[in-house]
């Protein structure tokens, strides 16, 4: 590989000839060469949009040249599209305010400027990565920034709609089962009939609840710590400087951001992050709760609860013949596993907020992003190659419901409930149904339990 020297203030470093970031960015990718892990386009994405619109209020202040603020703005323009993802190079475990992976982009931006008004990507140009592309910012109020434009973008461009669709799936679902009766279940134990329905309108009401949750956040995660510069002041950026830069980033965007009322706090603390999370793993502890319903339900084929049927998506079993497993619930509670871890991070993350900077941003950013993109790509699974698929085994719920022993509640308004607890306990003694156990015990006429518990498998 062929290199290039660029200059910093700490001295001379090479930097490969093809990269257009320089000396703070080789810098930082040697210091932490930790993991493979990186931020999403997402981030970068937003990052480019703080660039683009500095630049272009920079302009309008006539605080550099008209030229070099165009470069500018075109360089983020292809940042932003995604052109220059394999040149961010700064692993997200790094120094807790984000600066390295701020420089990462104040260099890939002004490189490519550079590019274009001179032909050359480093060296001595005209296009400086702190005195324009970083100018009237700090990576302080810049990161926070980013973390919240792409987590408001990610959640209202893909998880939402992700998550509308899902619970659309659910209720077309609640609909084609509300006649199918079958037995509820409490403790794990039989319970009273519902219906197959009934259960399905409740994962969708979860589901919708989520929703509402996690967009009731979006108008904090709105506000935008850009304008405190280095701690909450102000320092270096031009009265409206901010506000400017944020009117421009919702226009482009379509979505109410707003500059922050108090940027101590914005800066200081990631709450709003931390909230933003919080409501994420609440969504991801009701996808537990219904994907483990719904394998239980479709356990067996033969030897399980077996009330209805998941579609076949592959074999389950490299030594059992035949075997079909749930693997997408599957796949959907693990997904729900690093969610919840991610929120456990993001939580250790928040009380980093030493007193006036937050020194694990990039790891809050990561976690946050990834449960965004998570939760929106494994409810489109769960939707589309399995709730759409069910069927329900009617007969099995018919089935169920006249040997669940719970049958003998609805004889409780007529022979109280020690009479209706003893003909439970019979027919368990027995093994014969409830209904035959009344008849036999003759507390009532054969003719009226036959009323009351058809009626309520009916749901009379």
């Amino acid at each position: 590989m062929k290199y290039r020297e660029e200059q910093d203030t700490m001295g001379t470093v090479r930097v490969p000839e093809t990269a257009y970031y320089g000396a703070q960015t080789q810098r930082a990718k040697e210091n932490f060469a930790i993991s493979d892990l990186r931020f999403p386009h997402s981030f970068y994405k937003a990052l480019g949009m703080i660039k683009k619109h500095a630049a272009r209020v920079n302009k309008d202040l006539k605080l550099f040249d008209e030229e070099i603020a165009e470069a500018v703005i075109q360089a983020s323009n292809e940042v932003i599209q995604g052109k220059f993802d394999d040149q961010f190079v700064v692993d997200v475990f790094q120094t807790g305010s984000g600066t390295s992976t701020n420089m990462n982009i104040n260099e890939i931006v002004s490189g490519r400027a550079n590019e274009k008004l001179t032909g050359k990507r480093g060296g001595k140009t005209p296009v400086h990565p702190n005195d324009h592309v970083n100018k009237g910012q700090s990576s302080n109020d810049v990161i926070p920034s980013a973390i919240h434009i792409a987590c408001t973008m990610g959640i209202e461009e893909d998880l939402i709609p992700a998550m509308e669709e899902f619970r659309k799936t659910l209720e077309k679902k609640s609909e084609e089962f509300r006649e199918i009766r079958k037995i509820a279940r409490t403790h794990l134990q039989d319970a009273v009939p519902i219906s197959l329905g009934q259960e399905f309108s409740g994962y969708a009401a979860q589901v919708e609840k989520g929703i509402l949750r996690i967009k009731d956040t979006e108008k904090r995660l709105c506000a935008l710590p850009l304008g405190g510069t280095a701690v909450g002041t102000g320092i270096n950026a031009p009265p409206g400087f901010a506000a400017r830069v944020i009117e421009g980033i919702s226009a482009e965007t379509g979505y109410p951001f707003k500059e922050a009322v108090n940027h101590f706090e914005a800066q200081a603390a990631k709450d709003t992050t931390v909230e933003v999370s919080g409501a994420l793993k609440t969504y991801a502890v009701g996808l537990i709760k219904i994907a483990n319903d719904i394998r239980w339900l479709s356990s067996g084929p033969r030897c399980g609860l077996g009330e209805m049927t998941l579609p076949d998506l592959q074999p389950g079993s490299s030594i059992m013949p035949g075997k079909v497993n749930p693997v997408i619930p599957e796949a959907v509670l693990q997904v729900a596993g690093q969610v919840i871890g991610n929120d456990a991070a993001i939580t250790y993350g928040g009380q980093a907020g030493n007193f006036e900077l937050n020194v694990m941003m990039p790891l809050i950013a990561y976690n946050l992003l990834e449960s965004v993109q998570l939760l929106a790509s494994s409810s489109r699974r769960f939707s589309d190659h399995c709730i759409r698929g069910i069927s329900a085994n009617r007969e099995q719920c018919v089935s169920n419901l006249e040997k669940s022993l719970s049958l003998a509640t609805a004889f409780v308004p007529e022979i109280g409930y020690d009479r209706s607890a003893s003909i439970a306990k019979e027919a368990h003694r027995t093994g014969k149904t409830v209904r035959e156990t009344a008849k036999e015990m003759g507390l009532l006429s054969n003719d009226r339990i036959d009323r009351i518990l058809d009626d309520t498998i009916a749901g009379k």
